[in-house]
């Protein structure tokens, strides 16, 4: 089906994936614009259920999933006992005592082990993974409403952000419909048989041609999230980095009780996390890429994890691990590229935010121009 679309597949983790289509800048600006599909049937999905299943879950993950209405979704990170990030997940609760983990694709095998091995003390718990029985299309940009409400019944403005709805026909597909994504601008994400996926992307887009929508890649993708400072596992998270560090605290409730890892995150809370993940802009002109050193007055002080050049704002930007003094907003920084030091700076995170999700509308919040100081200026 790719293929068909013009899509150049590329090796991904061991998945055969499209990482564009007519090219990432054209792919990004119709999402930011538009509307774009994406194929993102590699994410794994696992299902939880039973009575055993919400004390499991709180175990498992740093959010509170007993906040959690039914069809809500949350994000989480789920952490080793160390404070270390094992993956980020999505959590949907479909039923009254049925929750669905969404895991990163890469992820999926360590995570189902992680996961089984949690349970154990959990035997009123029920743990099954579908990945294999689960596709995953993502709709996504300011017309992704407009371009949906062509193929089902179901009034979508009362799917708000974050929420859900099992068993939505879309264009004769039964599916678990939510409003999700991984752009941040509004848009769904829609689960469903893998047997009736074809059928369904070429349903989305036919709908969708009228009104832009095109078919995106993994190229897109990521430069999307990255726009929007949302994090990639292998990039930003990995085992060795804490969701404090990552700037995810909002997504720690210490008041639930007890889960793993708690300890050495309250322990961080307390005393200060020693780096920070910051999202920066180049100043003077060079790309970021991962890997890239950051120096302060000629010293390596962190990496960048990830950079690109955002086709929405017209900038270079990046983010990368510092240490806290350095985190703090207007800090004047410099990456390595290529041989050479290359100033950088400092600025609020997201660099794209959306407006008017859930209603159609698009738009970017513009910040005031950054001015520059000393870390010492910027106590974080």
């Amino acid at each position: 089906m790719h293929v068909k679309y013009g899509g150049r597949m590329i090796d991904f983790g061991g998945w055969e994936l499209p990482v564009q289509y007519t090219g990432i800048i054209d792919e990004h600006r119709a999402v930011r614009e538009r509307a774009g599909l994406f194929d993102v049937s590699h994410m794994g999905e696992i299902r939880v259920a039973g009575t055993g299943a919400l004390p499991l879950i709180q175990k498992l993950i740093t959010n509170d999933a007993a906040k959690m209405s039914v069809h809500q979704a949350i994000y989480s990170p789920v952490c080793l006992p160390s404070g270390g990030i094992v993956d980020d997940i999505l959590v949907y609760r479909p039923g009254e005592s049925e929750y669905l983990l969404v895991v990163n694709a890469a992820n999926k095998d360590k995570d189902w082990q992680w996961i089984r091995e949690t349970a154990a003390a959990f035997p009123d718990a029920v743990v099954e993974d579908i990945s294999d029985r689960t596709a995953q299309l993502a709709l996504q940009g300011p017309l992704a409403e407009r371009v949906l409400g062509k193929l089902t019944g179901v009034d979508l403005k009362e799917i708000r952000y974050y929420w859900s709805r099992p068993g939505v026909t879309v264009a004769g597909v039964n599916c678990l419909l939510s409003r999700t994504g991984y752009t941040g601008g509004d848009g769904f994400e829609l689960y469903c048989p893998p047997g009736q996926a074809p059928a369904l992307w070429e349903a989305l887009l036919s709908a969708g041609r009228p009104e832009g929508l095109v078919p995106a890649g993994l190229g897109a993708r990521d430069t999307l999230r990255l726009e929007a400072a949302m994090p990639l596992y292998g990039n930003e998270l990995n085992e060795t980095t804490t969701p404090l560090e990552a700037g995810l605290g909002r997504f720690v409730s210490f008041d639930k009780g007890h889960f793993t890892g708690r300890e050495i995150l309250q322990q961080q809370k307390a005393n200060g996390v020693k780096r920070k993940l910051v999202g920066f802009e180049m100043i003077e002109r060079g790309i970021p890429r991962h890997g890239y050193a950051v120096v302060k007055e000629g010293r390596e002080i962190g990496v960048v994890t990830s950079g690109t050049q955002s086709p929405a704002l017209g900038k270079a930007i990046g983010l990368a691990y510092v240490p806290a003094q350095y985190a703090g907003i207007n800090t004047e920084l410099a990456v390595v590229i290529r041989n050479r030091t290359v100033r950088a700076g400092v600025v609020p995170r997201p660099f794209y935010r959306k407006s008017g999700a859930g209603t159609g509308q698009k738009g970017v919040e513009h910040r005031p121009e950054v001015v520059y100081t000393h870390p010492e200026q910027n106590p974080v």
